[in-house]
Parts: C-alpha cells; sequence; structure tokens
C-alpha cells in the first residue's frame, strides 16, 4: 500500500509524550525518510522507575531526567516542541497543542500518541493536595520537602502528639512505587539520619503501606508478594493488605478493612499516593472520534492489534495509554510499542505496508523487579521468580 504522502515533501510525523514510547519512537525514526515533530508538556524524559530515589534525597533531578532536546539534538528529522496537547482531530489531521499564551496546530501524515499517565484518585481528586503522587519530576521534590520537613518540624515540636503525627509516614498502593518508597523512608529513618537530630530518635518514625489487595505487587505474584512483605516488616514497615483508604486531609487518612467493614483514624504528618493510574484525557478525546473505539476504567484506549485505531492505521496508541491485553504499564511495554509503531511507519513510508495484513503487536516480556532496599529485590522472569 503506497504512502499518501504528496511526492513534493516528506511523510510528517508527530509524536506525542517523552515518555519511554514517545521518545524512543522518535528515536526509532532517525534514519528514516520522515520528518518527526515531538511535542511534549516537559523539557525532560523521566526515567520514573527511580523517582521514589529522587523522593527520599538519593539522586538529583539530573540523574534521572536528562534534557529532550539535548537527547534529540543530533537528530536532524526531529523537531521538539514544548506545549501541552489540547485537541488531536483525526478528520482533518492536526494535533493542536499550547505554550503560555501561544496555540499551535501541527499537521501529520501518522502520529503516535505516548502521553501517558497521571495518578488515579478514583474520584477523590481532592486527595492529591494532601497526599502527592508519583509521576512528575515535581511530585518527587514535593515529596521530598515533605518527607525530610516532618523530621524537621518532628525535631521543632514540644508536643509528643503532633511529633508523633510528624513521624508517622503513610504509603497508599503497594505496587512497585508505593513497596519502594516505603522501603526507602524506612531505610532513610534507620540508616541515613540517625544522629543527625538531637530531639528526636529518626529511627522510632513509623512507616505504614496500605493496599486493598491481599498482598502486595500483586502483578508479580503471591509468593513474591509475601515475600516482599516479610521484607518489608523487618526492616519496621507496617503493611495493611485489604485496606482502602476512604479520606485524606491534612491531619491524617481514613481507612476501612475490607474483611471486616471496620474504619480507622490515622494521624499522619505526610501521605504518598501510588494507588492506581489514569490514562491521559487525550485517549478520550481519540475515541469520541473513532467509531468502535472505546476506552477502559482508567481511560487507556482498547486499540487494535496493530496498535492503531479503529478507521485509522497511521494513529497508534502506545505505552500507559493503551490497553493492550498482556501488556503491562510499565517501561518495556512502552518500548516495546513505540519500536513497532516505528517500524510500521517505515513500511508505509516506502509503500510496503498493507493495515489489512499487518502482522500483530507482540510484547515479550523481559520480567519485572521491585527494589525493596539496599540490598534487597525480588524479579519475575517469565516463570523464574527470585529474591
Amino acid at each position: 500500500m503506497a504512502s499518501a504522502t504528496s511526492p513534493t515533501r516528506r511523510h510528517r510525523v508527530v509524536v506525542i509524550g517523552s515518555g519511554f514510547g514517545g521518545l524512543n519512537a522518535a528515536k526509532e525514526l532517525k534514519r528514516a525518510d520522515v520528518d518527526v515533530t515531538l511535542i511534549a508538556k516537559t523539557t525532560s524524559h523521566l526515567f520514573q522507575p527511580l523517582l521514589y530515589q529522587l523522593a527520599t534525597g538519593i539522586l538529583s533531578a539530573g540523574d534521572i531526567a536528562p534534557t529532550t532536546r539535548l537527547i534529540l539534538k543530533n537528530q536532524k528529522n526531529c523537531r521538539v516542541l514544548l506545549g501541552d496537547v489540547e485537541d488531536i482531530d483525526l478528520a482533518n489531521k492536526t494535533v493542536t497543542f499550547k505554550l503560555m499564551a501561544m496555540q499551535r496546530v501541527v499537521p501529520f501524515d501518522s502520529l503516535v500518541v505516548a502521553a501517558g499517565a497521571d495518578q488515579n484518585y478514583f474520584g477523590n481528586d481532592h486527595f492529591a493536595t494532601f497526599a502527592p503522587g508519583m509521576k512528575t519530576i515535581d511530585d518527587a521534590l514535593e515529596l521530598r520537602g515533605r518527607i525530610l520537613g516532618a523530621f524537621e518540624a518532628a525535631e521543632v515540636t514540644n508536643d509528643p502528639e503532633e511529633r508523633a503525627r510528624r513521624l508517622t509516614f503513610v504509603v497508599v498502593g503497594g505496587g512497585p512505587t508505593g513497596v519502594e518508597l516505603a522501603g526507602q523512608i524506612a531505610e532513610l529513618a534507620r540508616r541515613t539520619l540517625p544522629g543527625a537530630f538531637r530531639t528526636i530518635d529518626p529511627a522510632e518514625c513509623r512507616v505504614m503501606l496500605f493496599d486493598g489487595g491481599d498482598f502486595v505487587l500483586s502483578p508479580m505474584g503471591e509468593k513474591l508478594g509475601h515475600r516482599a512483605q516479610a521484607r518489608l516488616e523487618k526492616m519496621g514497615v507496617e503493611v495493611h493488605p485489604n485496606s482502602v483508604v476512604t479520606d485524606v486531609d491534612y491531619m491524617g487518612i481514613r481507612v476501612k478493612d475490607k474483611n471486616t467493614g471496620a474504619e480507622r483514624r490515622i494521624y499522619c504528618a505526610c501521605k504518598v499516593w501510588s494507588a492506581g493510574v489514569a490514562a491521559s484525557p487525550l485517549g478520550e478525546v481519540i475515541a469520541r472520534q473513532c467509531d468502535g473505539t472505546e476506552v477502559d476504567r482508567s481511560g487507556r484506549v482498547v486499540v487494535e492489534p496493530d496498535l492503531t485505531v479503529k478507521g485509522h492505521p497511521d494513529v497508534f496508541v502506545i505505552g500507559d495509554m493503551a490497553a493492550v491485553p498482556g501488556v503491562p504499564g510499565v517501561a518495556q511495554g512502552a518500548i516495546q510499542g513505540a519500536q513497532y509503531a516505528a517500524k510500521t511507519i517505515k513500511r508505509m513510508v516506502k509503500g510496503h505496508d498493507d493495515p489489512a495484513t499487518r502482522v500483530p503487536f507482540k510484547y515479550w516480556d523481559k520480567g519485572s523487579m521491585a527494589t525493596i532496599s539496599r540490598h534487597h529485590a525480588v524479579a519475575k522472569i517469565g516463570r523464574l521468580e527470585f529474591s
């Protein structure tokens, strides 16, 4: 199937997002006969799995978030634009984005949407004020200030109850981010900060992890989940499965036990939310324009086997925005989706692509790992499990 691109210009590819999906899609097209425009709302490419280390002071922002423009500076066929995408017009093949007071419209022949996901507060967005998530550099820096600030406030206060509240840390969500952050806070308190204060002993702080499932790290299976929990508890983390947080405010949280229905109030100063994600609202924008295309409960687009949307074989949705059976919301899913989309676009440009006969996207599971503490982690590679 020949490309519909005019012979007087090159095929135009617009990539939305500078995460693992967007950046790799642009890089994979480096030697292709196309012009790439990458539009992102941040200036950097964030290595999100290490955000918890930024939040606890181990790494600096520059260590995990290199500038996207500098990463792609030698890719002559790629232009990087900063802005927040407001609209995608599939019929007219345009993307509208805004930067400050400036609004721009960029045309495309092929589109790769990799705008990622944000925290999901399940309809309780007001929780965000008191329990920020862990999705951006700003989130991690905010949490760093809150975590270290809690110890500083505990050192200053003369009220025993307020000191106890300041030294109680709550993490909501037992996925990899929640487990890693809870473990790192415990290490910070018990290995790094002891001796640094005169009024308090940081090692006496409480670190509490709440999750709605039967065990933490549910995507990695029950065996590794229980091993991770055992290690966390050995470090002093209080792990509470089958627990749903029903309210969050300045003073603390309210938690409901799923088995008994009993609720209790926990007073804590520093709260972190890592209980779920919601895909970019651009998924809804796309779905409204495609008959038969839906989004799931997390806002992810239910894509075709070739990662496109119905009726638009040149529009790819990848990474956290795509609902693909068997593909978890991890970096490898986005990277492999980007490689598949770029390869398909290259074939399209050369006139070798027929959407009706495309080989479906196939995910290769390279395994997953969660780092619990400095010398402990759990990992799963296929059927093999390690701890």
